[in-house]
C-alpha cells in the first residue's frame, strides 16, 4: 500500500554532480562499457554507437586531422567542460593547443564540435545544441545519419526561452553534395559525402 507524503514534509535533496565527481567515477571504471555524459549536474546515458556511427566518427576524425595542423588537437570522445557541472563528452572536439596542453586540465571550449547522430538526433539538434551554444561553441556540426546530411550550427546567442538559455541563430542543412569549411580553417572545405558512411 502506497503512502502519501505529508504536506510540508522535507524531500530528500538532489545530488548534483560536478565534472570532478564525474571524472573520478569514470576513472574508477564505474561506467565501464556505458556511454554516460554529464549535463547540468545530472548523468545521462546515451545509446551505444552502432557501426554507421563508428564509421562516420572515424571518417570525420581522419578529415579533421588532415585539416587542423600543429596548434590544434582533434579529441575523440574526450572531456570538454563548458561549465562546472557539465561534460557532454562530444564525439569530436577541435581545441587549440597540443596533446600535452590537457595533461592536467580538461578543455573548456573548442573551435569546432562534431556529433554523429542517429538515435539521438532530436537531442543533438535540440538540447545539446543549446548546451553548446551556452558554452560559446561558435561552430557545431551534426552529422545526421538519419537524413544523410550535415547540419551546421553557428552564431550562439542568449535565448532565454531555450534550454540552457542559449541557442544558435544560424543553421545550414547540407546534403551529400554540399560542403562546409570550419570557421577555424576557412580555406579547408569538407565535402559532406566524405563525412557520411
Amino acid at each position: 500500500m502506497a503512502t502519501a507524503t505529508a504536506p510540508g514534509a522535507p524531500t530528500p535533496p538532489r545530488v548534483r554532480w560536478t565534472c570532478d565527481d564525474f571524472h573520478d567515477v569514470c576513472d574508477a571504471g564505474v561506467f565501464e562499457g556505458r556511454n554516460v555524459i554529464l549535463v547540468d549536474g545530472e548523468l545521462l546515458e546515451m545509446p551505444a554507437p552502432n557501426p554507421p556511427h563508428t564509421t562516420a566518427l572515424t571518417l570525420a576524425d581522419y578529415l579533421l586531422k588532415s585539416i587542423f595542423h600543429p596548434g590544434f588537437v582533434v579529441r575523440v570522445q574526450m572531456a570538454l567542460e563548458p561549465g562546472q557541472t557539465t561534460d557532454p563528452v562530444p564525439d569530436l572536439a577541435v581545441v587549440r593547443g597540443d596533446p600535452r596542453t590537457f595533461a592536467a586540465v580538461q578543455p573548456t571550449t573548442a573551435e569546432l564540435v562534431v556529433e554523429v547522430s542517429d538515435s539521438t538526433l532530436a537531442y543533438d539538434t535540440g538540447d545539446r545544441a543549446n548546451l553548446y551554444a551556452a558554452g560559446g561553441i561558435a561552430d557545431y556540426w551534426v552529422i545526421d545519419l538519419v537524413h544523410d546530411r550535415l547540419v551546421v550550427f553557428r552564431d550562439p546567442r542568449p535565448d532565454p526561452g531555450q534550454p540552457h538559455g542559449h541557442s544558435y541563430f544560424r543553421q545550414a542543412v547540407l546534403g551529400r553534395g554540399g560542403s562546409a569549411a570550419p570557421l577555424a580553417a576557412p580555406a579547408n572545405a569538407v565535402a559532406v559525402a566524405d563525412l557520411l558512411p
